[in-house]
């Protein structure tokens, strides 16, 4: 097992694990952290993940992880990998289960003291206009026809069929959309899941947030994105529901055949994989980007319907009620970019698992507004702490693959946090301290409780002081709907 003893510090908040750790490394791996999260950290089997990723056919660069990171399957949540293209391979349990898992943060000019007698009727609109649960369907039901737009356009797709603007697709990660969409090689299981999922929250960690802009740390990237200090958001975060899921599922068990099929030795059969110019590699490939493009659309749709929950509560109460989009950012998601890797410039997978991509100032993929300031990060915090707004940085892509961290990161499993966490009780000390919370269960509730969580303002201020992000903007939670 690799020890904390095993890891070297390169700087207040830089550790690395040489390659020399273990005979099968093919490169080392680099970890952002304090010192203080690093006991955190250590408690889980993350770092062996990393150690284990590092192995990789194809591997360049360093296995990059995050400090909210904590044990996933096969991968830790909160890294990040890079294979070189064509002979690299790639992992599904390396991009995650929830592909395109995101966050979508929408902001107003509506002050807290104009709306804050309203929570509860917002918090309640808002419940009602945006299904959640695990299984839960909304009111679009699409046919197969309509499935397979949306897996090929993404956020476009949404837009076309009413739901937004072009102004929120272009302050989309991607535009909301992923070339190379394949959507014949999505199972029928998976389209039967994705079908009556469009639109809906889901469980878990999902949620809608309204907050409120706590603190402004950087006044000109604030005005660029339209937060001002005192006034409310809406912060969304959901991915590619049972459609995404099921995605996964299919190619994580057909996988362990094409590890067998082309002599890929792994430390973990749960990292299995293929070579991306392989016909599985091509297979996953294409029906991940299906995944990811259902994502941004289900993000598009449900920011339409908190848009008119909120408009509906709040109009003739307070001046301009319209929500406008500061940015939509995946976490769970693999794709084709070019970096300088060991002083060359090459074509990579980045493998982004729980973590978010972070491009600095520059970058021609951003809003031309974006341009000067770098691309938003979006960190949402446990429920009832702060989230954060970010913007990625020149170090980042020297240093990170142009990757940020993605939340707080878990210290406590979802089954642990429902033994020693009463749901109920939660819920009150939430709504003594002023957050209204609509929730679909006491238990669901236990399992996302602030206590299960690290700090995420200790999270920010590691990222921020590795120079991989910089802080814009602190947002403060005033209503929770989980599903």
């Amino acid at each position: 097992m690799v020890q904390l003893s095993d890891l070297r510090r390169l700087g207040p908040y830089e550790w690395e694990i040489p390659a020399s750790v273990r005979s099968d490394m093919r490169v080392p791996v680099r970890l952002f952290a304090s010192s203080e999260l690093l006991q955190a950290i250590g408690g889980d089997a993350s770092l062996e993940q990393a150690v284990n990723a590092a192995t990789l056919p194809g591997v360049v660069g360093e296995v990059l992880v995050m400090p909210d990171v904590h044990q996933g399957y096969g991968f830790p949540i909160g890294g990040v990998a890079a294979t070189e293209l064509p002979s690299g391979v790639i992992s599904p349990g390396a991009i995650g289960y929830d592909i395109n898992c995101g966050v979508r943060l929408l902001a107003s000019r509506v002050k807290l003291a104009e709306a804050e007698g309203l929570m509860d009727e917002l918090a309640s609109a808002l419940d009602a206009a945006c299904p959640s649960g695990v299984g839960q369907g909304g009111r679009l039901r699409l046919d197969e026809r309509e499935l397979e737009r949306a897996c090929r356009e993404g956020g476009e797709w949404a837009r076309k069929d009413g739901f937004g603007t072009e102004f929120d697709v272009a302050r989309t990660e991607e535009g909301g959309f992923l070339d190379g969409a394949d959507f014949s090689k999505v199972s029928r299981r998976a389209r039967d899941r994705g079908k009556p999922q469009m639109g809906t929250l889901g469980a878990g960690n999902h949620f809608i947030e309204v907050e409120v802009v706590d603190e402004v740390l950087d006044p000109e990237a604030a005005r660029v994105m339209g937060l001002q200090e005192g006034c409310l958001t809406v912060m969304i975060h959901c991915g590619s529901r049972g459609f995404g899921h099921q995605i996964c599922t299919d190619y994580v068990k057909s996988f362990q055949k094409a590890v067998q099929r082309y002599g890929i030795r792994l430390p973990d059969r749960e990292l299995v994989c293929a070579p991306l110019d392989s016909p599985e590699g091509h297979a996953y490939e294409g029906a991940m980007r299906c995944a990811a493009n259902y994502a941004f659309a289900n993000r598009q749709v449900l920011a339409h319907l908190a848009r008119e929950a909120f408009a509906k509560t709040l109009r003739g109460r307070a001046p301009n009620v319209h929500l406008h989009q500061v940015y939509d950012i995946a976490h769970n998601m693999g794709k084709t970019e070019e970096h300088t890797i060991d002083g060359k410039r090459r074509r990579v997978c980045v493998h982004r698992k729980g973590a978010t991509r972070a491009f600095g100032p520059g970058f021609e993929g951003l809003p031309p507004e974006y341009r000067p300031i770098g691309q938003p990060v979006l960190v949402p915090g446990s429920m009832g702490t702060a989230s954060w707004v970010l913007v990625g940085t020149e170090k980042s892509m020297e240093r990170s693959l142009g990757s940020c961290c993605h939340g707080a990161g878990r210290t406590m499993s979802r089954r642990k946090a429902k033994r020693s966490i009463n749901g109920g009780e939660l819920r009150r000390e939430l709504e003594d301290r002023g957050i209204k919370v609509r929730a679909g269960s006491m238990p669901g509730l236990a399992e996302e409780a602030p206590a299960a969580y690290k700090d995420v303002d200790a999270v920010v201020d590691a990222v921020a002081g590795a120079g991989i992000a910089r802080k814009v903007a602190r947002l403060r939670p005033v209503a929770v709907v989980k599903g």
